[in-house]
């Protein structure tokens, strides 16, 4: 049996890891694209390693992107982002990523999709497809290449970089095609849900980045400070906090039962947990301080308990801080500036948020952030062809 080569890049965003594809190297058909991404990445894998493929086991590392020359107005690269499961064979295409939007400029330069100055910072206006929504990123250049390395730290990569800030305008606008639109689908900034099994919760249903569902620790049973390990050795408290974000999926309109909010759309919208500041210590040992930081988040993606922050969590978090009412700001509110900082298990992160209030409605007019990213591979993959197998029998 032969194998297909697919010119492709292998890279970090923030604190994930994808493989990058040009929309002209794909089938145009979008089940032969699944079918093709999905054996890239080595899923579905029973073993749940990923071992004949490019995944990594993990939400944070199970991804795929495909850019293009952006066809919309006032934007340079289209943005096309997959969760690819683990364990089955679904590619959930509901939501965007973040963290990797932080690469998303950089290997549009590299691979030549728009024109970027020999120094200074590249402006990249990025489309999301998946949301509809706009990310611009400004990207440092050196003699007309991206720049990646630098000073920048963030906590949950063990290597310095160069900086890239993000800022998504309006984030809670459109909404997804053929979904809710709008900051808060169900026109509150607080819902009362009745979870079977749960109980009665109190959860904030946000639009911003992506979908996501916020509830109090406490009313999980949880402090708040929990580590990964904590979380993701529990399988009864994994099973409540699917359940809870399976009905608050039904309630913003995104499926029609819980079970397809579980089969089919398991990346969007994500359950996060927040309580007030509390110390305690950070995946590679450090001490958080609860005086350092204004709340504790936790997020869970794919399922599992996230080693960090989700990029569009983080957006979301913002968002929901900014405005009066909701779960997360009865933990802590933006400083002056919009400016956020939380604990997440492998230490803090700042984000900053905008917000104005228009005829009795809030709007998030910005949420910013900065990310690094870099080049791990260049090249092609290689894809078992399955049309020459099938000749061969």
């Amino acid at each position: 049996m032969t194998q297909r080569k697919i010119p492709a890049l292998y890279m970090r965003g923030g604190t994930s890891k994808g493989v990058f594809f040009r929309v002209e190297d794909l089938p145009a058909d979008a089940a032969r694209r699944d079918a093709l991404l999905l054996r890239v990445i080595g899923s579905p894998d029973a073993y749940g390693k990923q071992i004949d493929g490019m995944g990594g086991a993990t939400s944070s590392t199970s991804k795929v992107v495909i850019l293009g020359r952006s066809r919309q107005p006032g934007c340079d690269v289209d943005y096309l982002f997959g969760a690819v499961a683990i364990d089955s064979a679904v590619i959930d295409w509901s939501g965007s990523c973040g963290n990797l939007a932080a690469a998303v400029g950089p290997a549009a330069i590299h691979w030549g999709l728009l024109q970027a100055p020999r120094e200074g910072l590249a402006t990249v206006r990025i489309w999301q497809v998946n949301t509809r929504s706009n990310i611009i990123a400004r990207v440092p250049m050196r003699d007309g290449e991206v720049l990646e390395e630098g000073d920048f730290v963030l906590d949950g990569v063990s290597f310095p970089g160069a900086e890239i800030e993000l800022r998504f305008p309006d984030p809670g606008g459109e909404g997804e095609e053929g979904g809710a639109g709008g900051l808060f689908p169900t026109g509150r900034p607080l819902d009362r849900l009745y979870i079977p099994g749960v109980g009665p919760l109190e959860l904030t249903l946000i639009n911003a980045g992506n979908p996501a569902v916020f509830v109090d620790a406490v009313a999980l049973g949880l402090c708040g400070d929990e580590s990964q390990a904590q979380v993701n050795g529990d399988a009864q408290l994994l099973a409540r906090c699917e359940a809870v974000r399976a009905h608050a999926t039904v309630a913003m309109g995104l499926a029609a039962s819980v079970q397809e909010a579980t089969s089919k759309r398991p990346a969007t919208p994500k359950l996060a947990f927040v309580s007030p500041p509390r110390a305690y210590t950070a995946s590679d040992g450090r001490i958080v301080e609860a005086n350092n930081i204004d709340l504790n988040a936790r997020i869970l993606s794919m399922g599992r308990l996230h080693h960090a922050m989700t990029g569009t969590g983080a957006v979301a978090l913002a968002a929901a801080a900014a405005i009066p009412g909701t779960v997360v700001r009865r933990c802590a509110a933006p400083d002056a500036a919009g400016r956020l900082r939380f604990g997440h298990p492998s230490g803090t992160m700042t984000v900053g948020a905008l917000a104005v209030e228009e005829s009795g409605r809030w709007r998030v007019t910005q949420v910013s952030m900065s990310r690094s990213a870099r080049r791990l591979m260049e090249g092609v993959v290689f894809v078992p062809d399955e049309r020459a197998k099938g000749a061969a029998t």
